[in-house]
């Protein structure tokens, strides 16, 4: 099979590509691509477990606590005992997390305009919804 037929190498070298070009983009922010998934999810949702977290990011539990751990030593991120469960831990963004928002979301914007810059709109759905369907399915 040739490469350009490879379902694995597609999605990975394209995701590399915009990897690259967003860690880019976040650098003035101190903040990685995955951070910044962490972040959304916060920002959308309020206070999470870092299961939760890690349910949305469709990211194991370990790779979230890294990623949480060096957040909250950026001081983007407190964690703090669930009252109700004491078992649970929840995630919280910080004041300067607060403060990056809106560069940070700007930076994604520019990142999508950039990426979908040379696809239709249609294709854009399509590419959407398809890549949807892919994280959704067992393998």
């Amino acid at each position: 099979m040739e490469l350009k037929d490879c379902i694995n190498f597609l999605l990975s070298a394209s995701q590399n590509k915009v990897f690259k070009y967003f860690s880019k983009l976040l650098e003035e922010y101190e903040v990685t691509p995955a951070q910044y998934g962490v972040l959304n999810c916060l920002w959308r949702e309020g206070q999470l477990s870092p299961k939760q977290i890690a349910e949305k990011l469709y990211l194991e539990a370990p790779t979230i606590s890294g990623i949480l751990d060096k957040m909250q030593k950026a001081g983007l991120v407190e964690r703090s005992i669930d009252p109700d469960n004491r078992r649970n831990v929840l995630v919280v963004p910080t004041q300067k997390a607060e403060e990056l928002r809106s560069g940070i979301e700007a930076a994604t914007i520019e990142l999508n305009e950039k990426v979908f810059d040379h696809l239709s709109d249609r294709d854009v759905e399509i590419l959407k919804k398809s890549l949807e369907i892919i994280i959704q399915t067992d393998y």
